[in-house]
């Protein structure tokens, strides 16, 4: 049966405490992660126990991880990147052994999401995170680094790492040399080293769409629409290699059809995580984030969760991104009110379907 949690970064490094989520109905666990440790490196077991016990200890479960990142030099293809995929299998193993059973990635280059705002004023006086796309291509890498961190309100941003900040200019003058499929045949390198470990230990690896789904600065992008999807799928054919179908970052490109994405590919069992969020266009291009009810964007969320529904789907599901709301201050995105609304409302939609 598909289990509904709630992201929750650990350490001090979330405004939204495990007490709090535990007092939300309907929420089995966290995803959770370990954001302090560098890029490349084995998440350690013992730091991995700490995490599950503590998460356990208020009667949640901690069967999903997101943001492993995997080392840039996994995805340019150099000598190094043994390496670092023998880390990454380290890690896949040390999760499994506090009981994950489904790990949330990007093979994203360079940088893992970008917005021009994180704290745009909304017309109902929440604030959103927003993407103007005309706004975006005329950054440096710099002025990006500013926007993302400046107003992070002093939370680790996963994928903004400082070390991969200090490297972005010259990261991207790489990829500048490097083709569409060689960035794909860097990816099929990849699963085929990793996807064997993770059938082994029942470990379901889910990447994560692009966001937004196209591309910038010239940088490859892959996860970006069922065509590729398809071709990605492909690439392994276990089981075990599937999707974070984030319904928020697919649908900033207004040609994808989620519902159908998720009947197609949530029919073959390969969705093993879902992001539900709405977006709301200003153009076709730029977007603000928005509150989970259908009438505040452009999804139809009924309709996304009868798909969820009518596929049988027995994954993760979890709401996205919400608004700052109340008055909170927290980590972009991550709130506590406007989430714990949003889940309420999808939960509500789930029980409808499950009744009608």
């Amino acid at each position: 049966m598909m289990k509904t949690i709630l992201r929750w970064f650990p350490d001090g490094d979330d405004s939204v405490t495990l007490k709090e989520i535990r007092q939300i109905p309907g929420i089995s666990g966290v995803a959770a992660c370990l954001p302090h440790i560098p890029v490349g490196e084995i998440w350690p077991l013992d730091r991995l126990k700490s995490l599950r016990d503590e998460i356990n200890a208020y009667g949640l479960e901690c069967e999903v991880i997101e943001s492993v990142n995997i080392h840039e030099d996994i995805k340019k293809g150099l000598p190094s990147r043994d390496r670092y995929i023998d880390a990454y299998i380290a890690t896949i193993r040390n999760l499994a052994a506090i009981g994950v059973r489904c790990l949330c990635y990007n093979f994203m280059p360079v940088m893992d999401w970008i917005r021009s705002d994180l704290a745009a004023p909304a017309a109902d006086g929440s604030t959103v995170m927003e993407y103007i796309h005309d706004t975006v291509i005329h950054m440096s890498p710099d002025q990006l680094a500013d926007a993302m961190s400046g107003k992070a309100r002093g939370y680790s941003l996963p994928g903004w790492e400082p070390e991969r900040i200090r490297l972005m200019q010259a990261d991207i003058e790489f990829y500048r040399g490097m083709t569409q499929e060689d960035y794909w045949a860097n990816l099929k390198y990849f699963l085929d080293a990793v996807v064997p470990a993770a059938e082994q230990c029942g470990v379901a690896l889910a990447i994560h769409p692009d966001d937004p789904p196209w591309q910038l600065f010239g940088l490859p992008k892959v996860i970006t629409n069922a065509e590729n999807i398809r071709r990605f799928l492909s690439l392994n054919n276990s089981r075990y290699n599937g999707l974070t179908l984030c319904s928020g970052s697919l649908s900033a490109d207004m040609d994808n059809d989620i519902p159908a994405m998720i009947r197609e590919f949530g029919g073959m069992g390969r969705i093993h995580f879902a992001h539900v969020r709405n977006i709301r266009h200003t153009s076709p291009v730029d977007f603000q984030e928005c509150a989970h009810m259908s009438a505040c964007g452009d999804l139809d969320m009924f309709e996304i969760m009868r798909a969820y529904h009518d596929v049988g789907f027995d994954g993760y599901l979890r709401p996205d991104h919400g608004r700052m709301i109340w008055g909170e201050k927290a980590r972009p995105g991550y709130g506590l009110y406007d989430r714990a609304l949003g889940v309420q409302y999808l939960l509500g939609i789930r029980e409808a379907l499950e009744k009608m």
